[in-house]
């Protein structure tokens, strides 16, 4: 019975220990940060709010290989001089048991331009380097994949995963909700 005790007073002295620890959670850049560095100081910024139906639900989640989240789905438009500069979004994803939050970017065409981490809340070296999501650029849709040449991280590969998941769905809906809109 004693050790039982015991072990019930250690096991309330970590989660009391938990509780105060700080957080290793951080936040590298505001979203008006995040908008700058996608689009530059001087752009115009609109956001572009899109509800997706049902038909066109299922057909993002087949392209993006995953689920949707939300009936709700907001892109940044940066503008200059009324042309399209490139479309921006922010995804925030569980990895292992916190969240990612990475703002994709877009190019005025819908091929990946650029992927900027704005925070992240797990342990620092489960981060995805930025040398590594340099390499997703330009690659289109249907090879955003870790079986058609996306190497994972050794010691984060869960992030990795979450951050392509993410890349997928951005690409997905640009494809589905945006691409062709302007051509009617």
């Amino acid at each position: 019975m004693k050790t039982i005790r015991q072990g019930g007073v250690f096991i309330l002295f970590l989660l009391l220990l938990s509780a105060v620890t700080p957080s290793l959670a951080t936040i590298f850049f505001s979203k008006n940060e995040a908008l700058e560095l996608a689009f530059g100081k001087d752009a115009q910024v609109e956001q572009l709010s899109l509800f997706p139906d049902e038909q066109q639900v299922a057909q993002i989640e087949l392209l993006a290989k995953a689920k949707l989240d939300s009936g709700l789905f907001t892109f940044y438009v940066g503008k200059d001089q009324g042309k399209v500069l490139g479309y921006g979004a922010i995804e925030t994803a569980t990895v292992r048991t916190k969240p990612e939050t990475l703002m994709i970017v877009l190019s005025p065409d819908g091929e990946l331009r650029n992927v900027y981490t704005l925070a992240f809340h797990e342990p620092p070296e489960y981060m995805p380097p930025e040398r590594w999501f340099e390499r997703l650029y330009k690659r289109p849709l249907a090879d955003m994949d870790f079986n058609k040449g996306i190497d994972g991280i050794s010691g984060a590969t869960l992030s990795t995963r979450a951050a392509v998941s993410s890349v997928r769905k951005v690409m997905a809906i640009f494809q589905v909700l945006v691409k062709d809109q302007g051509k009617n």
